[in-house]
C-alpha cells in the first residue's frame, strides 16, 4: 500500500482537485483507493458526491479514536474508490491534539487501524502548515506536490520543501516527495513553460511529464459531485488525470 499526501501550503494551486481525480483516476485504472479527505473545508468528500448528515463518522473521529477508522470509510458510487469524509470539527483538532503527547502520529495510527485491502491512500491537505499537515506527513510515504504554473509557484515550493525536510528529521525519516504536478497550464503563455523549466532545474525526473491544463470542465464538475472522469471523460482535463494517473503507477510498481 502507498501513502501519498496531497499537500501544497500556497491555497488555490488545485490540490483538491487533484487529490479527488487522481485517486478516481487510479480506481477507474483497477486500483482499491482510500480518498482521505483531511481538510476541514471538506471538497474532497463532496467532490465524490458524500454528503454527511449526524451519523456520519468523519476523520474528526478517527483522529479522537482510531478505533472509529474502520467505520468512517464510506465506499462511493464509483468502483475501487473509497472515501473517510471531513468535517468542520477537523478545524477544532488542530487545537484539541496540541497538547496531546505524540500529536503528530494521530493520523499513522487511524490509517494503521484500518484493515481494508488498499492499493493507495490518497490524503487531500489543508493549504496550512498546522498540526493536521504534520499529522499527514507523519503518516504518508510520499507527498505529491500541485504547484500552479504562475510566477509565486516557486516560492511556495520552497516553503514545502522546508517543510518536508523538517517532518523527516522529526517524525518521519522515509518521507519522500513523489512528484511535482504543474497545474493551471496555459499554453499560450511563455510563463507556465518558463516556471516548469525552472522547478526541472532543481528537481528533475520528480517533474512529471504529465500537467493539467486550465480547463473549464475540470472547474465544473466538483459542483456536481463528480472526479472529472465522471463528469466529462472525454475532456482535456480527465486526459491529463489519466495520463497522471498511469505516470503514478508507473513510479510505483511495487504496489499491487
Amino acid at each position: 500500500m502507498k501513502k501519498i499526501a496531497v499537500s501544497n501550503q500556497k491555497g488555490g494551486v488545485g490540490k483538491t482537485t487533484t487529490a479527488v481525480n487522481l485517486a478516481a483516476a487510479l480506481a477507474y485504472k483497477g486500483k482499491k483507493v482510500l480518498l482521505v479527505d483531511a481538510d476541514p473545508q471538506g471538497n474532497a468528500s463532496s467532490g465524490v458526491g458524500i454528503t454527511r448528515d449526524s451519523d456520519t463518522v468523519t476523520l474528526y473521529d478517527c483522529l479522537i479514536n482510531p478505533e472509529n477508522s474502520p467505520k468512517s470509510i464510506i465506499r462511493t458510487k464509483y468502483r475501487n474508490l473509497s472515501v473517510i469524509p471531513s468535517s468542520g470539527n477537523l478545524s477544532a483538532a488542530e487545537i484539541e491534539l496540541a497538547d496531546e503527547d505524540e500529536r503528530e502520529f494521530f493520523l499513522k495510527k487511524t490509517l494503521q487501524a484500518i484493515d481494508e485491502n488498499f492499493d493507495f491512500i490518497i490524503i487531500d491537505s489543508p493549504p496550512a502548515l498546522g498540526m493536521l499537515t504534520i499529522n499527514i506527513m507523519t503518516a504518508a510515504d510520499s507527498v505529491l506536490i500541485p504547484i500552479q504554473c504562475e510566477y509565486y509557484a516557486l516560492e511556495g515550493l520552497a516553503q514545502l520543501i522546508n517543510t518536508i525536510s523538517m517532518i523527516k528529521k522529526t517524525s518521519n525519516p522515509h518521507l519522500e516527495i513523489e512528484g511535482i504536478l504543474g497545474t493551471m497550464y496555459d499554453k499560450r503563455t511563455n510563463l507556465s513553460q518558463e516556471v516548469l523549466s525552472e522547478v526541472k532545474k532543481h528537481f528533475q525526473d520528480k517533474v512529471y511529464s504529465t500537467y493539467i491544463p486550465r480547463n473549464v470542465r475540470i472547474s465544473e464538475a466538483p459542483s456536481f459531485g463528480e472526479p472529472i472522469i465522471k463528469y466529462d471523460i472525454t475532456s482535456q482535463g480527465a486526459k491529463a488525470y489519466f495520463d497522471l494517473a498511469t505516470e503514478v503507477i508507473k513510479n510505483n510498481k511495487e504496489v499491487k
